[in-house]
């Protein structure tokens, strides 16, 4: 192989410092460490990029389902068997029933805003999986005509509500009095606590029997909409659509993908900029290569004057320096590689680690919507960014390989 392919020999035999000349090979190590440390940022950074917006997907298809089908006029009325129906459609998982409505709730002297949601215990587990994120408290204890109430952790920490507390809920539909148009309120007691991880919906959140928020909101036997879990939650909006078909039509439909467009569209022009702010950073790193490789051209000069002597051409010259960037170039991106999954891979347990030794929260549930740093590591990202930065590290080696293929030997023996 060496016989046939010695610019690959006397390219990667560059590589190797000296006893007199030792730098040469110190301002390469110094390229592979500039070039690892791009690469490897990039990396953590795209995974937490990806772990975040997965993470946040799945939170919050955990409590609002893939899609929802709701009536023009904000009920549905005889709606079990339209239930049933939706049911047994090709793609669909499973469907459930809801009674849904902004509200308020009062504990004491303390009010909040709150999305009041009914749902049947025995139906609710075909749509969302609440049970791992019950604090305490079961779905089954809320009995219809016990006007009992899950709330969320948040919520219940701004209340300064506990488990067996009671708290007022109000709602917008008034009753007319002699002294004028009165808010309707039930005294709810508070059996259980739930907590997504999410600020937004622990906030929000306060779970009833469907039964007790119809009644609460005057909606009779009717209710607001039916929630759909789908095998496959990227063709949520051709099946929603399809099964308000189903139905005759005359349904206002919605999905995941509409609900948290603007939110899932951000996190990818997040990524996207981040991307490209921190290729630059590779760029820099990938260009350092140039200022090694004109000082190695610059060492070898007798070299290159003995290989033109014993024929070399100039191709081969350049592909002698052009192979030992590309090299280096290598060497940078499979340690940023090592290094960056090996960082995302355990990420969080390092964030933890460090936050117990300064005594601070990084992230803030109420800013991030989350309180851990996720981080997935996506194959087709590690490749895309191995792709850039070895393009980047073979452009930075041309202009020094150009240079020297143009010495002449006679010029470089007699300057040596």
């Amino acid at each position: 192989m060496m016989r046939y392919w010695y610019e690959g020999f006397v390219g990667l035999r560059y590589l190797r410092a000296s006893p007199r000349r030792g730098f040469v090979s110190l301002i390469a190590g110094i390229a592979i460490a500039g070039l690892a440390l791009g690469v490897a940022v990039l990396i953590v950074v795209l995974s937490v990029m990806n772990g975040f917006e997965e993470e946040l997907r799945t939170r919050i298809l955990s409590l609002t389902a893939h899609a929802t089908i709701s009536g023009l006029e904000g009920r549905i009325p005889d709606w079990a068997p339209k239930v049933d129906q939706v049911s047994r459609l090709p793609g669909v998982r499973g469907a459930a029933p809801y009674v849904e409505s902004q509200a308020m709730m009062v504990h004491g002297s303390k009010s909040a805003g709150i999305l009041l949601r009914g749902v049947l215990p025995a139906d609710e587990g075909r749509v969302a999986d609440l049970a791992p994120h019950l604090v305490s408290g079961r779905l089954a204890d809320l009995v219809p005509g016990r006007y009992r109430v899950i709330l969320g952790k948040a919520l219940a920490d701004e209340l300064g509500a506990a488990v067996g507390d009671r708290v007022v809920l109000i709602v917008a539909q008034g009753s007319v009095t002699p002294v004028g148009v009165m808010p309707r309120m039930r005294s709810f007691e508070v059996t259980g606590i739930l907590t997504l991880g999410m600020y937004e919906y622990d906030r929000r959140i306060a779970l009833v029997a469907m039964q007790d928020a119809a009644r609460l909101l005057r909606m009779g036997s009717d209710i607001s909409g039916i929630r759909l879990n789908v095998d496959d939650m990227f063709a949520a909006p051709r099946i929603v659509r399809a099964a308000a078909l189903a139905l005759g039509g005359g349904y206002y439909v919605e999905d995941w993908t509409g609900q948290h467009a603007n939110f899932f569209r951000s996190i990818e022009i997040t990524k996207r900029i981040l991307f490209v702010i921190l290729s630059l950073v590779v760029a820099v790193a990938a260009f350092n290569i140039v200022s090694t490789m004109v000082m190695v051209v610059k060492d070898k000069r007798r070299d290159i004057a003995i290989l033109r002597t014993f024929g070399a051409s100039p191709r081969s010259i350049l592909s002698v320096f052009v192979i030992q960037g590309s090299l280096i170039g290598i060497l940078g991106i499979a340690s940023g590689v090592i290094i960056g999954v090996s960082i995302a891979v355990e990420l969080q347990g390092l964030v933890h680690a460090l936050e117990s030794v300064v005594g601070f929260k990084f992230l803030d549930a109420r800013v991030y919507f989350m309180s851990d740093l996720p981080a997935h590591v996506r194959v087709a990202d590690v490749l895309q960014i191995c792709a850039v930065a070895f393009v980047l590290a073979c452009l930075s080696t041309l202009y020094p390989a150009w240079r020297a293929a143009r010495l002449l030997p006679a010029a470089s023996l007699r300057n040596d």
